[in-house]
């Protein structure tokens, strides 16, 4: 890695282009804050997925130093994670020009500059759930792959014990030609199984940790999900919604840069 002065000497020397230089100069954007955090503001310039802010474990007052900062840098923040409490203490402090999205089944803060809209990417994506106590892990994919400018469509409560359920959605999905789909499931986590042999778009399997008795916490659908012998199917962590809303976004909206 170079030195800031090392990139600056290239240049003057054409040894780098101005493109190259700045996609080096991304590295250098992390904020300090009173030794508790270091936020990288210049993600989403260098991935295409922004920072998100983790509540969970926090302090309020540490989350609020948090996300003030990145959204003086950023002009949006994404928390994640969110107890109402927590939530109450952001709102409280946070001016009223701003625009403040929380979504409680998602326990998600979508906080934004008012000149800061999110612009569509092209990409689409399907969100399944096979029971509704799986619909607050899929609710943060969905909100995090339409920050990313996608389109999610969604059908909750489809799984396998009632496989029926699957067929519609599963038809409008392919209707509507999505780019990849996410399947979120607890218990035996089949579901995603299922889906990934009936499409040929990626499937990002999502176990959840609704489960319990043997193989409990999610430990049963997250090895089954693994253990998949339908291809096309790749597997996030147990409740990681927010990877897989990354993930999915990601793919959808390569698939829509090159469909243009």
């Amino acid at each position: 890695m170079f030195t800031l002065r090392e990139i600056l000497e290239k240049i003057a020397k054409n040894e780098l282009s101005v493109d190259e230089a700045e996609r080096l100069l991304h590295f250098f954007a992390l904020e300090e804050i009173d030794n508790c955090a270091k936020i990288d503001v210049n993600r989403e310039f260098r991935s295409n997925v922004p920072e998100v802010i983790l509540a969970e474990g926090k302090t309020n007052s540490d989350l609020i130093k948090i996300t003030l900062r990145l959204l003086e840098k950023r002009g949006r923040v994404i928390v994640s994670r969110c107890s109402p409490e927590q939530a109450v203490g952001l709102k409280n402090t946070l001016s009223e020009s701003v625009l403040i999205q929380w979504h409680d089944k998602a326990r998600m803060m979508v906080i934004k500059k008012t000149n800061a809209p999110v612009s569509a990417a092209g990409g689409k994506i399907g969100v399944l759930t096979a029971g509704t106590s799986d619909i607050g892990v899929a609710e943060e994919a969905k909100i995090v792959a339409e920050e990313l400018g996608c389109v999610v469509l969604t059908a909750y409560d489809v799984g396998v014990a009632g496989i029926h359920r699957l067929w519609a959605p599963l038809k409008d999905f392919v209707l509507k030609d999505v780019d990849c789909i996410i399947v979120v499931a607890g218990r035996e986590g089949a579901l995603a199984s299922v889906v990934a042999g009936l499409v040929d778009v990626p499937v990002i399997a999502v176990p959840t940790s609704n489960s319990y008795g043997f193989g409990e916490k999610g430990v049963s659908a997250l090895m089954a999900m693994l253990q998949s012998c339908s291809l096309g199917l790749a597997v996030v962590n147990i409740d990681a919604g927010v990877a897989a809303g990354a993930v999915a976004a990601l793919i959808a909206n390569r698939a829509a840069k090159f469909r243009k």
